[in-house]
């Protein structure tokens, strides 16, 4: 007999024998878990996009004030000869 076929034997097997006991109260939990489990991503989920949010806002001011696309200033003015 095969791999296969010996597993598919004791599958058979466990599905013939009675079904265990569940407790009644297991659906009502597992609903319970579930819903907390949403819960929990959701606000993570909205923690994750107020961070980014807030960070886009935070790096936006800066660029705004700083303006670190243009050239600072020259220190000191090029020396005038030729005059």
């Amino acid at each position: 007999m095969s791999g296969t076929g010996r597993k598919e034997d004791e599958v058979r097997r466990m599905l013939e024998t009675s079904h265990p006991q569940v407790p009644a109260a297991l659906a009502a939990r597992a609903a319970e878990r579930g819903a907390r489990l949403l819960r929990r991503r959701r606000a993570v989920r909205r923690l994750w996009l107020v961070t980014v949010t807030a960070v886009v806002v935070a790096f936006t001011v800066w660029a705004v004030v700083a303006q670190p696309w243009q050239a600072p200033p020259a220190e000191t003015t090029p020396p005038l000869e030729g005059w």
